[in-house]
């Protein structure tokens, strides 16, 4: 069967769509797997032309955390650079965060590499993205209710948060947060969303959490979109740059209004209103789509 290519309606809706659930702990590839069949589209998610157009808008918000966070990313390299010349780390916050950004970056590529596959493939129904989407809100509510006390407010961001991150996040538990990230591979789990459950069972605040997440966030995107970017420039990109293009521009204004809203938010708040929103969306959705 041969499916339409993406329109521009349909290319503004989903960049808008990817640019916050990426960065909400809501799940954008199960909402991109949803929304479609929901809306009545012929598109489905692994789709050559689809998983193109994903490329553009993933690049697009790669680009959004590393501008938002730009000044953060110059002290971590340069921190990681003492390190190498000192051939230690010692008490250097900046160099301790930045490595341990390395150590969860690593499980979380190579697991993408060896499943993204066959996970995508296995459970790219709509009906399996919404289950799972209620098991992701089970997931955030599970994580704020088992980790450990939650810290007293400590105020201050940027690189008093990032000392903050470095003194509580061990090396074992930056492995364990990278690797889970892969339980994003299926439709209907966060990335974001397992990053900051993680962070939470580590021991950071939520806003703390969320810090990490996005920062933890932006090679991962970046660089899984980079290795496709030679899809979109080539022959697989044929018809579909122009609404990828849209999309992207779309993905950056949400993704920027998005990582704004939410290290402010979660300043004061916690995962538990994602984690309703997740189960409820998730039943419904199931619900429409058993009976459609």
């Amino acid at each position: 069967m041969t499916y339409a290519l993406i329109g521009y309606g349909q290319s503004v809706v989903l960049g808008l769509l990817q640019g916050f659930s990426e960065l909400f702990p809501i799940s954008s590839l199960g909402h991109s797997v949803i929304l479609p069949r929901l809306f009545g589209w012929n598109i489905h998610q692994n789709d050559p032309f689809f998983v193109t157009f994903l490329v553009a808008t993933h690049l697009a918000t790669a680009f959004v955390l590393l501008g938002f966070f730009w000044g953060d990313w110059v002290r971590i390299v340069r921190g990681m650079g003492r390190s190498l010349a000192a051939r230690e780390i010692g008490d250097d916050a900046d160099a301790r965060l930045g490595w341990l950004l390395v150590v969860g970056t690593v499980p979380a590529g190579l697991l993408g590499l060896l499943l993204e596959h066959a996970l995508r493939s296995l459970f790219a129904s709509p009906r399996s993205a919404a289950a799972f989407l209620v098991l992701n809100g089970l997931m955030l509510y599970g994580a704020e209710r088992l980790r450990h006390r939650a810290p007293a407010r400590v105020e201050g961001t940027g690189a008093a948060a990032d000392e903050r991150i470095a003194a509580s996040v061990s090396w074992r538990g930056a492995l364990g947060i990278g690797a889970a990230q892969a339980i994003a591979l299926i439709p209907g789990f966060s990335r974001s969303g397992a990053t900051m459950g993680g962070g939470l069972l580590a021991g950071l605040s939520n806003d703390d959490a969320a810090r990490f997440a996005f920062l933890l966030a932006t090679p991962i995107i970046g660089a899984a979109a980079c290795l496709k970017l030679p899809e979109l420039l080539g022959s697989s990109g044929d018809g579909v740059r122009g609404p990828a293009l849209i999309g992207a521009l779309c993905s950056a204004v949400t993704a920027y209004l998005a990582v704004r809203f939410l290290m402010r938010f979660f300043e004061t708040q916690r995962l538990t209103p994602f984690a309703a929103y997740c189960v409820t969306a998730g039943i419904v959705a199931s619900g429409y789509l058993i009976v459609a």
